[in-house]
């Protein structure tokens, strides 16, 4: 029961995260003038700045990538305990 709630907790904070990540780069979107690739991507990631480029990203990628890692341990978490619960019975 512990190992639940503590799988739970982990996953809950790193999609927390990694949601409102998502949701401040959707905001952002409207206010670039300049991007390659994909808009939502480029507002999360940002790319290298050359020169006197402005680079208009949130540059928020390593909190991002840590939300997805804690939201994927956190559902290990859940799918060891589940699978461990279920084959004792």
């Amino acid at each position: 029961m512990k190992r639940t709630i503590i799988g739970g907790f982990i996953m809950l904070g790193g999609l927390f995260t990694t949601l409102t990540i998502i949701l401040a780069a959707v905001t952002y979107i409207p206010s670039m003038t300049g991007w390659s690739g994909s808009q939502l991507w480029y507002a999360i990631f940002g790319e290298k700045q050359y020169g006197d480029d402005v680079v208009q990203s949130l540059f928020l990628g390593f909190p991002f990538v840590v939300g997805l890692l804690m939201s994927i341990l956190g559902l290990v978490i859940l799918v060891m305990e589940y699978f461990d619960k279920s084959f004792l019975k």
